[in-house]
Parts: structure tokens; sequence; C-alpha cells
């Protein structure tokens, strides 16, 4: 049987999407069945006249796409038809496993108490539009006037009419998204960036470009240089301490991403769900950009997991296509949930969680310092995780079998990671989804594996 190869001729540019395409399609009709492994990278480069990068960045583009993937010391293969991408966190806790895989924030029981209270009040004041209306226009006006009240308080200017309320993050961030970029256009964001984003680009039919981080968050020059190409729609921020390396970006990193945004006409979508939780944080890019920025507040990370509401805040010409995008993937945010926010906003509740987050990450944050010494993570002091480097070498997937076999399990950087280039394999571990001393306890088995052998584990039969 003859392996289907690319064809030199019908390349053009950019050569690696062109490359990609040719692949995709050969693995749909077939000529590439699962399983298939592609050819190495500097054979492939050597056989089409292509730079090693152009193969490079052409496999990347495919195990973006979910339709091969890359193992270490193996090669890439093609993946089964339907193939999703894994999700950093664990499905569901398993035996006596300490899991500081899922971000959340520090519950206790008083958090239980305090949502249930909420639902009495809420069973007892719920308005009958919000029992009985499909129409959101007849349930939620009060409360985007409350959203706007909250944002102007955080140094937002924000009208009510350019509000869409919405189920949580990942609701806004998909009507968000689906606003600024059209089918097949492009969006940018970090190289290290939210899990989600991968597979909700794919779902959409649009690419999705990392760009390289620094200390700061995204080099301006990076963004400025895949500007230029000319088929970038819009940028992806998490400038805040949520990203998966827990930057903060600056006032001045964020004012120079702006100017390039403006320079080229992108659109910006900035998830900012730890927003009020960090004090004297610099200003969000819907402030230094307000014509461009679609602004995601929520307050799951913040207060607790149940009050799944999130604002997502559109420039006013793009207000309409929020909300439209919004009714054909969710119609309107649950009002039950909004309902409860907007009475917590009003009574202090709200304030009272965040306050009492703030404080409680201190101290999970201490924790981390005295269990994991000198170890290279990185983080923020209100940020739900740190991000652990690994030394050169030790490969991430092997990391988290080898702490979960120990008894831990963390999330690997590879749910995270739009590129290979400039790769350095690590760990996000999450400081809010157990108690203190399991938290403990999890550290402690995370630095066992860190000065543990990095050999790789035989399979167990």
């Amino acid at each position: 049987m003859t392996i289907w190869t690319p064809d030199p001729s019908a390349l053009h540019r950019p050569a690696y999407l062109s490359l990609a395409e040719q692949y995709a399609r050969a693995i749909r009709d077939g000529q590439l069945p699962a399983g298939t492994r592609l050819p190495p990278q500097r054979r492939l480069a050597d056989d089409l006249g292509l730079s090693v990068q152009t193969v490079s960045r052409a496999y990347e583009e495919l195990i973006r796409r979910g339709l091969v993937v890359g193992e270490v010391g193996r090669g890439s293969f093609v993946l089964p038809p339907g193939s999703e991408n894994t999700p950093p966190y664990l499905a569901e806790r398993l035996g006596e496993l300490v899991d500081l895989s899922i971000l959340k924030p520090v519950t206790e029981r008083m958090h239980v108490e305090t949502f249930r209270e909420g639902l009495h009040w809420v069973a007892e004041n719920l308005p009958v539009p919000a029992a009985l209306s499909f129409r959101p226009n007849s349930v939620l006006p009060q409360h985007r006037q409350i959203a706007a009240d909250w944002l102007r308080r955080k140094g937002i200017e924000a009208a009510p009419e350019n509000i869409t309320l919405t189920d949580g993050a990942t609701s806004a961030i998909t009507t968000a998204v689906m606003s600024a970029v059209p089918a097949g256009g492009t969006l940018a964001a970090a190289a290290l960036t939210h899990h989600l984003l991968m597979p909700l680009c794919k779902y959409l039919g649009l690419h999705l470009e990392g760009l390289p981080v620094d200390e700061d968050g995204i080099v301006p020059q990076a963004l400025d240089h895949l500007a230029r190409k000319g088929s970038l729609r819009a940028l992806y921020m998490q400038p805040a301490a949520i990203n998966p390396m827990a930057i903060m970006s600056s006032a001045e990193r964020r004012a120079e991403l702006a100017a390039i945004a403006r320079r080229h006409d992108l659109l910006i979508v900035e998830n900012d769900m730890l927003n009020a939780m960090i004090p004297d944080r610099p200003p969000p890019m819907a402030v230094l950009a307000p014509e461009r920025v679609l602004h995601i507040n929520g307050f799951t990370k913040t207060t607790l997991p149940g009050l799944r509401v999130a604002w997502l805040l559109s420039p006013p010409r793009l207000a309409s296509a929020t909300a439209n995008r919004h009714l054909v993937t969710n119609w309107m945010a649950t009002p039950a949930m909004v309902e409860l926010l907007s009475h917590w906003i009003g009574d202090g509740t709200v304030d009272r969680l965040i306050l009492w987050q703030r404080e409680a990450l201190a101290i999970r944050h201490g924790i981390a310092r005295e269990v994991l010494g000198a170890a290279p993570f990185r983080a923020h002091p209100q940020s739900l995780h740190i991000w652990l480097e690994l030394p050169r070498g030790r490969d991430e997937e092997e990391f988290v079998a080898q702490a979960r076999q120990r008894g831990v399990a963390v999330a690997s950087g590879r749910a995270f990671r739009l590129s290979e280039r400039g790769r350095r394999d690590a760990v996000r571990i999450a400081l809010g989804s157990t108690g203190t001393e399991e938290l403990r306890r999890g550290l402690a088995l995370v630095a066992e594996t860190l000065g543990g052998s990095a050999e790789p584990l035989l399979p167990l039969i």
C-alpha cells in the first residue's frame, strides 16, 4: 500500500498552514488512518524543500486541531476521529488521591451555609418574570444596572445595555470569541493560555496562534509581528494572574498591547476572573481600550463555585453581536442565580466573600512556600494556583504520572500550551481544591516527586 505524502506543488503561503491543510484533508479522507506516524520533521522538510521550522509549525497546527498527537521520543501520530482535548483536571476524585489538579477557590462549610441562606432568600423573593418569562429583557434590565454600577466602582465605565449576563466564564468566553472572530479567522493568545480556548477554536473553525510570553506577559513585538501578516482579528488575554503562569502584567505592558491593538484594529477578549480580589491592580484592558475590549468579569473563582454568573461587557459597536450570539448558545443566564448575585452585591455578601478568599489564599501561598522551599514555582499572592517549572530534561507527563502514583494529582502544562516553541515543562498546582492539611500533604508528595528519579514508570500488569 502506498503511503500518502503531501504535494509540494500545492503549497502556498503561509506554507505551514497550507501543509497542515493538506494533512488535515488526508486525515479526513481516510488516506492517513488513526495511528499513522507522520514523517520526522527534518526528513519531511528536506523532501518538500521547506525549513524545519515551517514543518514544525504545521505539526503544531495539526496538534491544535486535535488531529495529531506528539509523543516525546516517538514522533507525531494521527489520532482517531472525534478525539477530544484532554482536560487538565481529574473528571472525578479517585479514592485517597489528593486532587490539586482542578482550579477552585478556597471553600469551607461557611460557603455552603451562605449559599443555602441565599437560596432561601431567592425562594422567598423571586420575581414572577424570573420564574415564568422567556424574554431576557423582561428579567435582566435591573441586573444589568447593578453590574454596570459594580464595574464603575472598580474603575470600568459601563453602560447597562452593553452588558451580557452569562452562566459563568465559559459561556462568556464562548460568546466573546464568537463575536470577535469570524469563522476561519485568527485569534491570538499567550502560548500558555486557558485550556478550553483550544477546543473552542477548533469547534468554531478558528485558527489559534500562540504568542511568546516573558515575565510581564505577552511580548508586544510578537503581537505586532503577527498582526502585520494581516489575518489576525483579535487577542485573548488573561493579564491578571488567572493565566497558567500566574503573571500579573504591568500597566506599561498592558498599555503597549492596547496601542498595538489600536494600530492594527484588533479586538481584545479580556478574561478578568480575579478582578476585585486583587488590590491595587493595574488598569484592566477595558479601561485602556474600551472601544475594542470585550471584558469578562465573573464570580466563581472569587466567591464560591456555585455562583455561576459572569458579566460580558462589550464595546457599543459589538453589544448587539454579543447579545445575539449569547441568545443562540445560551438564551439567557439562569435568572435565580442572577437574582442571588444582585442581592449579595447589595447586602455586601460578595465583598465579604472576596475579602475572605484573599485572606485564605494568603495562608495557602504560605504553605506552598514552606513545603516546596526552593522549588522554582511562579505565583501571585491572589492566584488560585502555582506554576511549577520542572528541571531540564524532566517530562511533565511522566511527572504527572509519577505524582499520581505517589497519591497527588496535578495538571500537566501540556493542557495549556499552544506552541512547543521555547517549551519549558511544568505543572499547574491548584491551592484551593482541598483543606489546608490535605494541601500540605499533597504539596509534600509533589516535593517528593520533584526530588525523585526522572526515570519513566514501567507499566503495571
